[in-house]
Order: structure tokens, then C-alpha cells, then sequence
């Protein structure tokens, strides 16, 4: 059985930095400190409105970091340009709205088709591993496949959602791990992020095939209270059980 790895999202550094308009605390710092405590990979979320990571920590944290660095970009014009000339080993594209507070669902796949397939064939020309971010859908995948997408990582925010509100999440657990199994054949890597907590992670991970979680705002939130090292280092447990 393959190790699940863990990417820590720490967006929500640079959110707290930016609440203040400090250079403090520090994006890099936070990435880091995540290396030398077990995380497989950093995840940082360039969005269009540099609500919390810039180009400047990209720049940093491309530079200083030996594990990969996941970059999550919206597919445009502009995020193409800067990731072209950064060339992070991974990419995940993500959905974006301005308004929204946090990414809301998986892609639409069959937006701006030829754009987004143009996209990926450029961003792999650089040797990035391309990741689309898409809902638990058959149809989702398949079209990420047809894409010559690397990977899809699935939206895991209805299934997290039910499960802290104790709801009955099974349909949903079972709708996911249909997408891993067939992910699986078609040859894609399958990741798994949004709204991951230590119980949802621990539910999740039981489901064969996922190669890789992503986690970022309850791992930060829960660093404030007892240090990210601790966090992570639980998560990896999690994940290893």
C-alpha cells in the first residue's frame, strides 16, 4: 500500500500577516518549518486579488523550499504568464470568483475548454505535474483525463461539511471513492482537499487510492493553539494508520 503524502496550504499565514499589513508572520517561515516537520509538499493559492499569498512569497518560497511547491492558479491569462516564469514543480487549477470567502466547488470543465486545454499543454512543457480541482463526478474525471491532466484532486468540502454537522455521509464517501477507483485505471493520481479536519481526514483515509491530502486552514487554525509541528505531525499519523 502506497503512502498517502501531505500538502500543507498555508494561505492563511500570509491572511494574518496581511490583517495588519505586517511583513509578519511569514509565508516562508511557515513553509519552512512544514518541511523540516514531515509535509511531502507546501500548497500556496496565488489568487487574483492577492487577498493573502503574492508574488514575492512565491518568489521566496520557490527559491529557499527543497519538497515540491504546489502552486493553486485560476486558468487566465495572467496566472499563466506568472506560472510559466516560475515553473513550480506541481500546479493545481482551481475555480476562482472574487466574492467568494473560499474556494466553492470543483471546476467547470467544460468552461473555456480550449483555453484550459492550451493551458495545461503550456504548463507542461515546463515540467509541472498538472492537477485539476474537481468535483466527486465520473464525468469531472473523465474530461480531466481528456485534458491530459497528471492528476485531479477532488473537492472534499460537501463530504467534510456533512461530517462535522454529524449528518449521514456515506452516499457522498461512496460517490469519492468511486471517483479514486476509476481515477485509478484511467492513470490519474488522485489528491483529495477542502475543509479536511483530524476527523474527516481520518475518514477519508480509509479509502484506497488517494496519494495525496492536501490541508490547509484547520491545520493553521490549529497550530495557533498547539504549534504547527504538532499539527502536522498528527496529520501524518492520521494518514499513516
Amino acid at each position: 500500500m502506497k503512502r498517502i503524502r501531505l500538502g500543507v496550504n498555508i494561505d492563511h499565514v500570509a491572511t494574518v500577516r496581511n490583517a495588519r499589513g505586517e511583513t509578519y508572520p511569514s509565508p516562508l517561515r511557515a513553509a519552512i518549518l512544514a518541511e523540516k516537520n514531515g509535509a511531502d509538499s507546501v500548497t500556496i493559492h496565488l489568487r487574483e486579488d492577492r487577498r493573502h499569498i503574492n508574488e514575492f512569497d512565491l518568489k521566496k518560497i520557490i527559491n529557499q523550499l527543497t519538497i515540491p511547491l504546489n502552486l493553486e492558479i485560476a486558468a487566465t491569462k495572467e496566472m499563466l504568464k506568472i506560472a510559466s516564469k516560475s515553473r513550480p514543480p506541481f500546479i493545481c487549477i482551481v475555480p476562482e470568483k472574487r466574492k467568494e470567502i473560499t474556494t466553492e466547488g470543483g471546476l467547470n470543465l467544460n468552461h473555456n475548454k480550449n483555453f484550459l486545454k492550451l493551458l495545461i499543454k503550456k504548463l507542461k512543457k515546463n515540467k509541472s505535474r498538472i492537477s485539476l480541482f474537481i468535483e466527486p463526478s465520473l464525468k469531472d474525471l473523465e474530461e480531466a483525463k481528456r485534458l491530459d491532466a497528471d492528476c485531479v484532486e477532488i473537492h472534499t468540502g460537501k463530504l467534510c461539511n456533512l461530517i462535522n454537522k454529524k449528518r449521514n455521509f456515506n452516499n457522498e464517501l461512496k460517490k469519492i471513492q468511486k471517483v479514486v477507483d476509476k481515477g485509478n485505471k484511467l492513470g490519474l493520481e488522485v489528491h483529495a482537499g477542502h475543509g479536511l479536519t483530524y476527523i474527516s481526514a481520518k475518514i477519508l483515509s480509509k479509502i484506497k487510492g488517494i496519494q495525496e491530502f492536501n490541508i490547509g486552514h484547520f491545520l493553521i487554525g490549529e497550530s495557533i493553539f498547539e504549534g504547527m509541528p504538532s499539527s502536522i505531525k498528527k496529520f501524518k499519523k492520521i494518514l499513516k494508520s
